[in-house]
Order: structure tokens, then sequence, then C-alpha cells
């Protein structure tokens, strides 16, 4: 099955965006050929999904870097540092973003004895060598997390995890696709996700065009839906893993790993190893970002409550891994106890 949609897409020096928010009514690319409109891309969401915010976020240091008109290196590299600082400053939550940005600076600083024009060449394939290597990272995960859904007939996911999460066809919902290659019956429960909506209006969309059954429930009926033995499975994404498998995603998915642990359902997460964050050793050390109140008061501009009512709107939550039975990486999967084997896969990861 061939990737049917992508979040972006790089031409002649200049970054377009598949603008999300439109989806799933209209398909409309936006522009982004300066380091602001890219900043304005990730902290608006027109991109979202962490895999695609770090691809999104090295293209944005090479649309920098082409558009400089510094002629001496020095001057180049501190204008390119700029623009890394000003990306840094976009969505604390997702490590991709940190991940990409500290391999374009590295990039940076290794050439900047070079002249400026060499920069530029050097920046800007340094950006498409991280886009294309996630392409192949979320091949090898649908690969892995298929294996894990092979028997199953019913499969619940959350938020969105396809090819609009990422460079490449996706990490949780690739293991869906190709999962589904195989097993024509393969059925989806497709969340919701409120209150930004990234199931009904992204997931559902790839899903369907993939010709996959689904069902869009709102976020509420999971429960239900495992006390009936219509769940096999849960399969979703993440934003940050730390050490000890505790996994940052989009909010509700705690809610989701609480009840599969009390239906006896595996649980499981689909990320690439640049999801991983070793240096922290629990989730309560993850910074959890707050969005706007009209997000949940206003969802797609519909006012459903008063707008000077109090919101809370984390954008995330934190799922403790002995809650998650199994972590899909590219590199394989990983069980507890998670301080070893994400150590494993990481260093494993490293020397690929």
């Amino acid at each position: 099955m061939a990737q049917i949609v992508r979040s972006l897409r790089w031409s002649k020096g200049i970054l377009y965006l598949l603008e999300q928010r439109a989806l799933p009514f209209k398909e409309i690319w936006v522009k982004c050929d300066t380091v602001e409109k890219t900043a304005k891309g990730i902290e608006d969401m027109t991109v979202r999904g962490a895999p695609a915010i770090g691809v999104t976020a090295a293209y944005g240091v090479a649309v920098g870097a082409l558009k400089c008109r510094a002629q001496s290196p020095s001057k180049f590299q501190k204008d390119v540092l700029k623009a890394i600082s000003r990306l840094r400053k976009t969505r604390p939550t997702a490590v991709n973003l940190f991940w990409a940005l500290d391999r374009m600076e590295r990039k940076s600083r290794a050439i900047s004895g070079l002249s400026v024009k060499e920069q530029k060449k050097q920046l800007e394939q340094e950006a498409v060598h991280i886009h294309r290597e996630d392409q192949v990272l979320c091949a090898k995960l649908g690969k892995n997390g298929s294996s894990l859904l092979a028997k199953c007939r019913n499969v619940l996911t959350h938020c969105n995890t396809g090819a609009l999460a990422a460079g490449g066809e996706g990490t949780a919902l690739a293991g869906i696709l190709w999962a589904a290659r195989k097993n024509k019956k393969l059925h989806v429960w497709v969340d919701e996700t409120r209150p930004y909506l990234q199931g009904a209006r992204l997931t559902a969309y790839e899903v369907a065009k993939a010709r996959i059954p689904f069902h869009l429930i709102t976020d509420n009926m999971s429960a239900f839906l495992m006390k009936q033995g219509k769940v096999d499975a849960i399969i979703v994404g993440a934003d940050r893993i730390v050490a000890n498998g505790d996994t940052a995603n989009k909010i509700g998915t705690y809610a989701l790993a609480v009840l599969a642990k009390a239906h006896h359902i595996p649980f499981y997460i689909a990320a690439p190893t640049t999801t991983l964050d070793l240096t922290k050793k629990t989730g309560a050390e993850i910074v959890i970002e707050q969005r706007s109140s009209l997000e949940v008061t206003h969802p797609q501009g519909i006012p459903i409550a008063k707008a000077d009512y109090p919101v809370y709107n984390p954008a995330f939550d934190v799922t403790p891994g002995e809650l998650i039975r199994a972590i899909v990486l590219e590199t394989g999967i990983c069980r507890a106890p998670y301080g070893k084997s994400l150590r494993a896969a990481l260093n494993k990861a490293s020397k690929g």
C-alpha cells in the first residue's frame, strides 16, 4: 500500500506544509519561505505530530540558511543559530523538535569554516537527509508494529499517528496500515481526540483513504467498547519517551492505558528512537504544553461554551511505563524493564 498522504514537501529551497487545520474538507498547501513562517506553522499546528515537527524544524533551518544574505561565514553561522533558537521556542513537549535542531546545529558548527555557499548547500542536504531517514524509520515501525496486531480484529487508536504526523507513512498508524495489508478484516476504532479532534479530522481521513474499515467514536465511548470485548489492542504514538518507559502523548492517552489494564487489553506505543529522551528518568520531568482555552470553548471556531470560562487545556498527558505492554521502535520491540531495553535500542540505532 503506497503512502497516500504526506504532511510536507520540499521544493527548490521552499518548504510547503499541508494545512492540517483545514482537513478533512480542504487540502491546502502553506508556503513557508522564511524561518518565522515555519515557526508559526509549528506553533499554530498547521503541522503537528512529533516526527513531522522534527522534519519541519530541520527544513526551517535550511530555509533560514538559504534566505540568509550574510557574506562572511561567521555572520552566516550567527544567523543560522538565531534561526535555530527561534524554532526551539515553538513547542516544548515533542523531543523530535529538539533532536532535529540539535543535529542541524552540530552540522552548522562542523562546517563553519567553509564558504557561505557551501554551508547553505550542506545544511539543505542535512535537512533532506533527516526527512529521508524518517521515511525509512516509518517503514520499519510499520513492519514491527504490524507484528503485534497480526491476530487482531479490532484495534483502537488515539490522535493521529499516520503520514500526516510524520515525514513518512507514520508511527502507530503505520503499524495498522501494514497489518491491514495482510488482514483484510482488520477494523479500526478511531478516537475523535478532544479537544483538537486530530482523530476525527485526520486519522479518519487517512484510514478512509486507505480503505480500511473503521468507525469514528467519541473519546468517552472507549470503555464501553472494551467492556463488550470489541477492542483487541490499543496502539498510539508518542511525543517523548523517557528512561523508565513513561510516555508523553496526546491528552487522553493515559485514560486509555488505565482502561486497557482494567480490561486486560494490550496497550502499545509506537515511535522512532528520535522520540526517546533517556536524559530524563521519569515522566514527572516532562514539560507539558498548555494550549489556548479557545480550543476547548470554540473547537474549530464553533462556540460550545462561553469564551470567558476558565479552562485547563494541557495538550499531553503522561502514561506510566508499567501500563505499556510494549514500545515499538524502528530497531525492534522493547518490553519492560524499559531502563535496559530502551537504552539497548538507542545504542543499536546509533550504530545503525
